[in-house]
């Protein structure tokens, strides 16, 4: 039933637009009462994304199954690597929808917010692996936003090729970075230095050397605005694909 009401879904959306489709529609075409609807999607917006639910769930288990031996860096990443294997799952659906979402703005609010929920999920195992440092709270939340941005960097790329390619490849190479930075040998006390745009290494201060154009861009959101508002605004005033 579930799999019909999203099959269903995703035909109209192509067919007529996802504004102009309905949930009527949807469950005239699915042979359904709405009420059936209702019972696996609360609204439109959630057939849209019928299997984040899940994959959080399956993260937030994996993270809970964790124990001191595992690395936390590492772990996390591992964690991010199963978002990417829901992609991976249905390549077909996952273009399908990710062109769908660059088409609607309010699906690209909505998903924005699933993806504030996997980045809360990974902060908070990290808090707890972090706790007894000074700086634990802020170390965790900034590794926690630095695998989702690896991953999602690495989800694009694939889904802007129309599956072809090696998706586990794009996201590896991805979090490869993140480790990088933040695991073990970082942990230690070794300063972290990555190549900029142009080439030039950036100290653990964030200075960069030779980069006479660099912007800065300062953006002032309400204090308690969700995250994923925040990412939007940011990602406006760059003028990037927030993909």
């Amino acid at each position: 039933m579930r799999e019909s009401l999203v099959a269903a879904a995703f035909h109209l959306f192509v067919e007529r637009g996802y504004e102009q489709t309905t949930v009527d529609d949807i469950v005239a075409l699915a042979g359904v009462g709405r009420r059936s609807f209702f019972r696996y999607f609360p609204s439109k917006e959630d057939v849209v994304f019928p299997d984040h639910e899940g994959c959080l769930a399956r993260m937030t288990a994996f993270l809970g199954e964790s124990g001191p031996a595992h690395e936390p860096v590492e772990r996390v990443c591992d964690a991010a690597r199963l978002v990417l294997r829901m992609y991976a799952e249905n390549p077909a659906f996952s273009v399908q929808r990710y062109h769908l979402t660059r088409k609607v703005p309010g699906l690209r609010t909505y998903e924005l917010s699933v993806v504030w929920r996997y980045e809360r999920a990974l902060a908070e195992y990290l808090r707890g692996r972090f706790s007894g440092r000074p700086d634990g709270t802020l170390r965790a939340d900034v590794i926690a936003a630095a695998v989702v941005a690896a991953h999602n960097n690495g989800l694009r790329s694939w889904l802007r090729s129309d599956g072809r390619g090696d998706a586990g490849a794009e996201v590896d190479h991805a979090l490869a970075h993140v480790q990088g930075v933040f695991g073990p040998q970082q942990a230690a006390g070794a300063p972290a230095r990555s190549p900029g745009p142009d080439g030039n290494g950036a100290d653990e201060n964030g200075a960069r050397g030779g980069g006479k154009d660099d912007d800065v861009v300062v953006v002032v959101s309400r204090r308690g605005a969700p995250l994923w508002r925040v990412v939007q605004e940011i990602e406006t005033t760059l003028g990037r694909d927030p993909a």
